[in-house]
């Protein structure tokens, strides 16, 4: 039975909005943001509703909460971002990558203990697609999202195949706005992005377990920033 869709949280509302009041009003780097009084006036929502949107833009690295002073902005989301996700979807959308790095360190972990000749193919296949859609200047958030899931495959677990399955659509909007973001910055962001996939790759290849977690976890953390550059 189809599940009726869940309501946005006030939190992720109030995320939404502060995001929105740092480009709008174009805070910079080391900008202090208003009260959280202000914030919660200026939003309608309670300051135990700020105090909580805080807390999570603070863990995807966008403010820093000084105490007894406020919170001062770390980070601006890129101005591409907005082409593929709309400020209101950024909560959950971001939210995603709390779920990813859980799920797909391990899963490559278990790739490179796990996988079969079959697998290994399917995951090379994917990363050279990947790298002539990355390099010939095509879209190619499908060929991300295809190594990612090959690599899923490739755990011999098919409950993390279901799990990435359930997170595609905030990780499609993800990987497409990483490549525009990277493609509008120095022609080496797109090697770096291409870099990490082929360290992951090699890591499950050469049965390192440790390593594929590792490099996993690291491409992750630096797509994150590389949507929220400091400049």
């Amino acid at each position: 039975m189809t599940q009726p869709p869940r309501p946005r949280r006030l939190a992720d509302e109030a995320y939404a909005g502060i995001v929105q009041l740092i480009v709008s009003e174009d805070l910079q780097l080391g900008a202090r943001l208003p009260s959280e009084t202000h914030l919660a006036e200026r939003l309608g929502v309670s300051r135990a509703i700020i105090r909580e949107a805080l807390a999570r833009l603070q863990s995807d690295g966008l403010t820093q909460a000084r105490v007894g002073s406020g919170s001062y902005v770390t980070r601006r989301p890129d101005r591409l971002l907005a082409r593929h996700l709309p400020l209101d979807e950024i909560a959950a959308a971001f939210g995603t990558y709390e779920v990813r790095f859980v799920l797909e360190p391990e899963a490559a972990r278990l790739a490179a203990l796990r996988h079969g000749l079959e697998d290994m193919a399917g995951i090379m296949a994917c990363l050279d697609a990947l790298k002539q859609a990355l390099l010939s200047g095509q879209s190619a958030d499908g060929e991300d999202m295809a190594l990612h899931r090959a690599i899923m495959v490739a755990s011999g677990n098919i409950a993390f195949v279901a799990a990435f399955d359930a997170l595609a659509h905030g990780t499609g909007q993800i990987m497409r706005a990483g490549v525009d973001i990277a493609r509008s910055r120095p022609p080496e962001i797109i090697r770096t992005m291409l870099s990490e996939h082929e360290e992951i790759v090699e890591a499950i290849h050469l049965r390192d377990g440790e390593r594929a977690a590792l490099t996993m976890r690291w491409h992750l953390s630096q797509g994150r920033r590389r949507l929220t550059p400091i400049a």
